[in-house]
């Protein structure tokens, strides 16, 4: 795979040359500016050989480099190793980021090239500004790796459903009257809808395009005058087809949206997130259209959930946690009786949720590390890979589901033996980071990076942290990454609201040794009005026991042990109805007041 990567970047170089330019930046995303990608846009591994979901490449005439986070820095490292691309830690000090390493090896006049379809419009601007500062020309340049691509995938063809109104709860006419007048709000006609989440909410669809998130290719336009969904004829059966023009929307094939917006009257206000639109996108508009920039309508939307999804979340973390407890029992009582790997526990965690009513698939690939795999943000298990598990030190397992009612996404780590007086010190320091978010109260206005603080502080007090952030937006049946909002120490202008769904996951790694980190999802609700203003909490939707075997009580302060106690009663209280009797015995004793 090593030689293979070197010729790809060869013949990448041949390809720049052709069409003159000295750099080629590989943002490693697709049209819609996903996370996640479909086979076909996954450009990133197929120049690198960089797996991770995360990160960019640069290639120049004489060196490669790939950009990635904190998660990936040990996966990053084994898979380049031998291609020749370098390695740049983001964030991190004492490496470049991007238009840095540019200047640094390119000179005034020489051009830098990127696929314009797969960069966001604030993203070309400011890398062209920042490059033009030091001569450096940024071209669109078109997807050069497609040239030397040969075996390269197909899109997806598979066709949409609809998300069933007693899940969605509310129909598409009146979520698409709801954008239409919040664009009239901010002084806009229309919006194009490209993030693929977004859509999916919007009219109530969903697809299987992407691996593990129930999203589709397509862009949409909505206005009071009209609204089009362009998507490939495939993919939308007959009589939804039928269905959704009934209603009034408007079918146009997916590859025709360019054609569209260059005969948009000349007069429209476009409400454009610059974020989540791509540059192709931006430069397809007439010059004499208004371009109003602002966050995309639906992503604020539907990051607000409603009570009825609020409720069904409450069911589908119910479902996912009996799910959970089923696979506790299975590992209590079958390791070192059978074998049992990392990927055999990875393979568990799917059974387990697969019995459960209205399950459609996984919402990542579970993470799997025991021991020093454990140190691996994000480690990525495989049959070939996976660590033999044995009753010594730290599990980590980290999974989530997409069911009809709900995402979830869960960590719990456990002690499979006896643990030392550090190991002991690590959990509960991690643990107390949870709560202390957990019973965060707030009042309106406040951004994800205020909070942050709140699940590092006993970590620093022990010289511990975490290069991550320590919460994301989860959708509903939707993405288990949703913005717009975190929580993360890095700035976000976006406020914490009530209906927020939020993970809640601070952790540490020990590198070479273990991982810890607890998770849980929690929803922003209102808790008070005074004189102050009105103030927020988070309540706790996770349905999961925490392992007290790894807990040090002396380090926990009775509101601590109060909500962990409380926590149990409910997990108790809520997850019996759903068990046999001897799964109804067994977490009785894993919920047991500390």
């Amino acid at each position: 795979m090593k030689e293979l990567i070197k010729e790809r970047i060869s013949a990448l170089r041949s390809e720049m040359q052709a069409a003159g330019i000295d750099a080629y930046l590989v943002y490693g995303t697709d049209p819609h500016l996903s996370e996640y990608l479909p086979a076909y846009w996954q450009t990133r591994p197929f120049i690198s050989g960089f797996t991770g979901s995360a990160g960019m490449v640069i290639v120049s005439n004489r060196k490669a480099a790939l950009w990635t986070d904190s998660r990936y820095f040990l996966q990053a490292e084994e898979e380049l190793s031998g291609t020749g691309i370098e390695l740049v830690k983001m964030r991190t000090p004492g490496y470049p980021d991007p238009a840095e390493w540019l200047k640094l090896n390119l000179k005034a006049g020489e051009q830098a090239g990127t696929d314009e379809s797969c960069i966001s419009v604030s993203q070309f601007r400011s890398m062209q500004n920042t490059l033009g500062q030091s001569g450096i020309i940024l071209k669109e340049s078109g997807d050069l790796t497609g040239k030397i691509w040969t075996d390269r995938p197909p899109l997806p063809d598979t066709e949409i459903y609809e998300h069933d109104i007693r899940f969605a709860g509310t129909d598409r006419q009146t979520k698409i009257a709801t954008i239409c007048s919040e664009l009239e709000k901010s002084g806009a006609d229309l919006q194009i809808i490209t993030a693929l989440d977004d859509l999916a909410w919007t009219f109530n669809l969903r697809g299987t395009d992407v691996e593990c998130n129930p999203v589709f290719l397509a862009y949409a336009i909505v206005s009071k005058k009209e609204t089009t969904l362009f998507i490939a004829g495939p993919k939308l059966p007959l009589e939804l087809k039928n269905k959704l023009e009934a209603e009034g929307i408007h079918i146009r094939n997916y590859t025709s949206l360019a054609d569209y917006l260059k005969q948009i009257d000349p007069t429209t206000r476009i409400l454009l997130d610059s974020d989540r639109t791509n540059q192709a996108i931006r430069k397809n508009i007439p010059e004499n259209c208004t371009v109003i920039e602002g966050l995309s309508v639906p992503c604020r939307l539907k990051a607000i959930k409603s009570e009825a999804e609020i409720s069904h979340f409450r069911q589908a973390m119910r479902k996912d946690g009996a799910a959970m407890v089923e696979f506790l029992y299975w590992l209590e009582n079958n390791l070192e009786k059978v074998p049992i790997t990392e990927y055999t526990v990875a393979e568990k965690l799917t059974e387990f949720r697969e019995k459960q009513p209205d399950f459609k698939g996984i919402s990542f690939f579970p993470i799997v590390g025991y021991k020093e795999h454990g140190a691996i943000v994000h480690f990525h298990v495989s049959e070939d890979n996976g660590l033999p598990i044995k009753k010594d030190g730290f599990l980590l397992f980290d999974s989530g589901g997409q069911y009809l009612d709900g995402t979830t996404d869960i960590t719990r780590t456990i002690a499979l033996s006896e643990l030392t007086t550090r190991q002991k010190t690590d959990f509960t320091v991690v643990l107390k980071g949870m709560i202390s978010l957990t019973l965060a109260k707030f009042p309106t206005n406040t951004r994800g990076y205020h909070l942050d603080i709140l699940a590092r502080k006993d970590m620093w007090q022990h010289g511990l942290n975490y290069g991550h952030g320590t919460g994301h937006g989860v959708g509903y049946f939707l993405n288990v990454h949703e913005g717009p909002m975190s929580i993360r120490q890095e700035f976000n202008d976006r406020v914490i609201e009530a209906g927020m769904v939020m993970s809640n996951e601070p952790a540490m790694y020990r590198l070479g040794e273990y991982g810890l980190r607890t998770e849980n999802m929690m929803v922003c609700v209102k808790d008070e009005t005074t004189e102050f203003g009105e103030f927020l909490r988070f309540d706790t939707l996770t349905l999961c026991p925490i392992d007290t075997k790894a807990i040090d009580k002396q380090l926990l302060n009775p509101e601590e042990v109060e909500w962990l106690n409380n926590y149990h009663q409910k997990v108790f209280e809520e997850l019996a109805p759903l068990l046999n009797n001897e799964l109804v015995t067994y977490l009785k004793t894993l919920t047991q007041p500390i």
